[in-house]
Parts: structure tokens; C-alpha cells; sequence
């Protein structure tokens, strides 16, 4: 395909950023490589379409994970984007920060320049804050970062109330100067319309003579000349091509994505590369290791009042919406349906929030999980849900290849529920739940709690509906960690992958360990650092 001076593997959350900033100044060419296609559909476009684009193996690498043991040895579904934009393109479109102690853990861990107030002006950069600009949000930054608290669904307010009533304090912005509380999430969202890292990043700028953007283009390796990345070996079009990187390669293939590529290209555990027959390249035992996710469960209520099921559930109710949509942007196609929700601590002595809430006013209790799960077809009868899980889960999962084949499926193997801290956390989330529940303001309006139900009660009760129930989140990360010891993580404090030169992994699989919210905002802060890394690189 040619030469270039940067090469991006992955279109997603955070090549989509590196794309745009590395092109800005016009000095250097780059190509910018994605497996999946264009993201012109309107299921990627309105906000609740990604109720669709969640099971259309169109936009979607449809992973599927190994049985979990703490899980009764289910497989889990992982939706991650294949398209444009990334997950980005068919996620839930909040947009959470975490906490700022979790960049202070990142600090921490031996990584200097990744602590709060260092990440802070990237995170700020990348705004466009309907808020405008302020100490803690940027205004005239690629992403519209919007308050639905105006038009959220009235139930949201009524969770809100029974939050209150039971001792949680209220905060209006959990990207601000209160992270913890009750509140309404900030959404990706402009004028009822996704806001990708695609639309943000990439359109603007797609027709820069030095960007060379290929779709349908699965990279297969990194091409090395000893231990120097120089390219990328990728099919395409029943083709295997390659290109050729001047000054650095760098895979944003994602959690599960870039650990691959890596093992194919000899990166890797040397005993793991040996008995797959990879010729070796580096022996980094980490790679693939230190995989995190949020695992949660809900809880379904049967309600007293109307929810969002009385307008989706019905066929009439969804030809309104759309019509509404099609002529105004806006009603529940435009927004996302979590809506609302806390960063709690459980007990009043813990340092920071362990609990993430979820209130979403619709409820989906009589339709399957997976692959099966059809967000536009909640139950047929006035419900709600709230969901769980812990922050900062302990447990660590890993990301292997099964063979030396690239178009093979990786092993996702999540390790769920393994820790003694995280059981304890179901514990403790399910008290949460329950306690909110019998708040005056949702006691008032719950029928029944349709699961798991009354007869969950005790511990031992409420571990094995977790067992039975729970499922991702999707915010995989961990997986190439950032750290300085070579053998305990994959990258270096500026993304330089250890013992091979000019190659970089930018995602959040170089998270040293999960933020305590959603991910695709830590994600994008990620790749707005390291392109200004990479720049000031190659201005020495």
C-alpha cells in the first residue's frame, strides 16, 4: 500500500482521535487501518439504534467469551465495534469520567504523568461541554458532551428522590467537582445524534491529503526488523497487502484486538508463542494478562406508574417515537436509556465510591440476554430496572490467541467473580439496590420487584441469582498494561510497547486497571495524550 510515517491500526474510540491530531499539522502521512465499514447507517446515527447495531455482525466483532466458572459456567456475549468509530459507534453514549483517585491509582503504579490533574486538560480538550467552558469542562473540542437531565423520563426523578431519602447526596455533574452521588449521566450526544469518536474526529478531517483511511482491512501482523516495528501485514479485499511505518506503528485495535495482534507478531508469553509456532519477537509475559471488566446485574420492578415500556413496547408507541424523531430529533429515540444513576460507597468508612448504580425507566425482564436481547422491545407492561456493579473490581481475566491463524477468534477468558472483594461487593450492591427500592418515593411506585425477586434474600441467595443473572458491561481494558517493569506490563508510561521500537498500543487495553465508570471518555483522553506524546517524540 505504501509508506507512511504513521500507521493506525483500529478506526475506533481512540485511532480515530490519533488519526485526526497526527494529521493536523500536514508534516506527516498517515494510514489509518479499520476491519469494519463505514458508519453511515442509521442505526449507528439515532441514539437508541444501538439496540440494533448491539447483535448486527455488521458493525460488531460478536465476540463470544469462555465459560465463566464464578458464573455458572456460562459463556457471555461482548459486543465491540467493528465499524467506524469504533465501540464508540454502538455503545450506550454515556459519558463518565470515573473518579479522579483512579488516575492517581495509574500514578501510582509507576506512571508518571497519568495522575488526575495530568490527564485533566486532555479530558478537557476533547469537550465541547453544553455547559460551556469552566475548571473542570472544555467548550470547541471535537465531542458534544450533553445534559439530558431537561428531558429524561420523570421516573428518573422520582429514583433520584428515593436516593435522597436514603442519605445520598445529590450532584449535578459527576465530570465535575462531585464525582460521587445521584445524578443524571452526560451523554455523547448533539441535537439527538451519536456523537462517535468518528464523527467527532474523523470526518472533519477525511479529506486530508495526508490521511490514507483503508476499511476492510484486518491487520494480520506487525512487520519487524528485529526488534523494530516497520509495518503492517493486513488483508483486504481478498488480498494480503503490506505497508510500511517511517517512524511508528500503533495498534488501537481495542482490549481484545491489540493483545491479539501482538501475539500474532511474536509480542508475547515466549512459552505461549513456542507452542503456537509464533516465530518470537519479544518476550513480554503480560501481554494479554490483566484483563478487567465491570460485571453487573439488575433488578426488574413491576410498575405503578407509566415508564418507558408504555411508549416503546406497543407497536403504535414505536411509530410515534419515530415519527417524533423524524420530525423533531428528539423523544426517546433520542436519547440513551440510562438515563440516571450514583457512584456510591456502601459503607460511610470506605475511601470512595465501590458501587456504580444504573436507573434505566424501561425493563426488559421477559426478554433474553446475549445475542437475543432487543432493547427496542422492553416488557409489554409498565416496568423499571436498576443495576449494580462494583467499581473497581479486583478480579484480572486475560486475551489469548488460539493459534497462529489472524483470522481466528481470540480466548476471552474474564475470570469473573474470582476475588473475595468482589463477592463481597454483590453483597453489598444487592443491600443497595434494595434499600433504594424501599425508599418512600420508589416504594411508592414498584408493584413488585419481579426479579430476582422477594424470596432472594440472604447472602447465599443473592450470590447464586448473581451467578445465574450477571453479565459485562463492556468495558474491557487492562490487557497491555502501562507500567515500568517489563515484566509485569506491555507498555511504558508513554505508550512505547517494552523491548521494540517504534511500536505503540493506544486503547484501553493500556489501562493499569479499570476506571470506576463507563470507559469510552477515559479512552478517548488516552489517545489525546498519547498523540501529543507521539508529536512532541517526533519533534526530537
Amino acid at each position: 500500500m505504501g509508506e507512511f510515517d504513521y500507521i493506525i491500526v483500529g478506526a475506533g474510540s481512540a485511532g480515530c482521535v490519533l488519526a485526526n491530531r497526527l494529521t493536523e499539522s500536514g508534516r506527516h502521512r498517515v494510514l489509518l487501518l479499520e476491519a469494519g465499514g463505514s458508519d453511515a447507517s442509521p442505526w449507528i446515527r439515532v441514539p437508541v439504534g444501538y439496540a440494533r447495531t448491539f447483535t448486527d455482525p455488521r458493525y460488531n466483532w460478536m465476540y463470544q467469551t469462555e465459560p465463566e466458572p464464578a458464573l455458572e459456567n456460562r459463556t457471555a456475549f461482548w459486543p465491540r465495534g467493528k465499524v467506524l468509530g469504533g465501540s464508540s459507534s454502538i455503545n450506550a453514549m454515556l459519558f463518565v469520567r470515573g473518579q479522579p483517585s483512579d488516575y492517581e491509582d495509574w500514578r501510582g503504579a509507576g506512571n508518571p504523568g497519568w495522575g488526575w490533574q495530568d490527564v485533566l486538560p486532555y479530558f478537557r480538550k476533547l469537550e465541547d461541554h453544553a455547559w460551556g467552558a469552566s475548571e473542570h469542562h472544555g467548550a470547541g473540542g471535537p465531542v458534544h458532551v450533553h445534559d439530558p437531565s431537561a428531558t429524561a423520563h420523570p421516573l428518573c426523578r422520582t429514583f433520584l428522590a428515593a436516593c435522597a431519602e436514603a442519605g445520598i447526596a445529590l450532584t449535578r455533574d459527576f465530570n465535575g467537582a462531585e464525582t460521587e452521588g445521584a445524578g443524571f449521566w452526560q451523554v455523547t450526544i448533539r441535537n439527538g445524534v451519536r456523537v462517535s469518536s468518528a464523527s467527532a474526529y474523523l470526518r472533519p478531517v477525511r479529506r486530508r491529503p495526508n490521511l490514507e483511511l483503508a476499511t476492510g482491512a484486518r491487520a494480520a501482523r506487525v512487520l519487524c526488523a528485529g526488534a523494530r516495528a516497520t509495518g503492517v501485514e493486513y488483508f483486504r479485499g481478498g488480498s494480503r497487502l503490506t505497508a510500511t511505518a517511517r517512524r511508528e506503528v500503533l495498534l488501537s485495535a481495542g482490549a481484545i484486538g491489540s493483545p491479539q495482534l501482538l501475539e500474532l507478531s511474536g509480542m508475547g508469553d515466549p512459552d505461549l508463542l513456542q507452542r503456537l509456532g509464533i516465530p518470537p519477537v519479544a518476550g513480554l509475559p503480560a501481554v494479554g494478562r490483566g484483563l478487567q471488566d465491570h460485571v453487573c446485574v439488575s433488578y426488574f420492578y413491576r410498575s405503578r406508574v407509566p415508564t418507558l415500556n408504555d411508549e416503546l413496547a406497543p407497536f403504535l408507541g414505536k411509530a410515534r417515537a419515530a415519527l417524533r424523531y423524524a420530525l423533531r430529533r428528539d423523544g426517546p429515540l433520542s436519547m440513551s436509556v440510562n438515563q440516571a444513576g450514583a457512584f456510591v460507597r456502601s459503607r460511610p468508612q470506605l475511601a470512595r465510591p465501590n458501587l456504580h448504580i444504573y436507573f434505566n425507566p424501561a425493563s426488559y425482564s421477559t426478554t433474553t440476554s446475549g445475542t437475543s436481547r432487543r432493547l427496542l422491545n422492553p416488557d409489554p407492561f409498565p416496568g423499571f430496572l436498576m443495576s449494580f456493579n462494583t467499581c473497581r473490581p479486583t478480579s484480572r481475566g486475560s486475551v489469548h490467541v488460539r493459534s497462529a491463524d489472524p483470522l481466528a477468534s481470540p480466548a476471552i477468558a474474564p475470570n469473573s467473580l474470582s476475588t473475595p472483594e468482589d463477592v463481597a461487593d454483590v453483597y453489598e450492591g444487592a443491600r443497595m439496590l434494595r434499600r433504594l427500592s424501599a425508599a418512600k418515593p420508589l416504594a411508592a411506585v414498584i408493584e413488585s420487584e419481579r426479579l430476582p425477586g422477594e424470596r432472594v434474600r440472604s447472602d447465599a441467595q443473592v450470590l447464586e441469582d448473581f451467578r445465574r443473572r450477571a453479565g459485562s458491561v463492556f468495558h474491557p481494558c487492562g490487557t497491555c498494561a502501562m507500567g515500568p517493569d517489563a515484566t509485569r506490563s506491555v507498555v511504558d508510561p508513554r505508550l512505547r510497547v517494552h523491548g521494540v521500537a517504534h511500536l505503540r498500543v493506544i486503547d484501553a487495553s493500556i489501562f493499569p486497571a479499570v476506571t470506576s465508570g463507563n470507559i469510552n471518555a477515559p479512552t478517548l483522553m488516552v489517545a489525546e495524550k498519547a498523540a501529543a506524546l507521539i508529536l512532541e517524540d517526533a519533534g526530537k
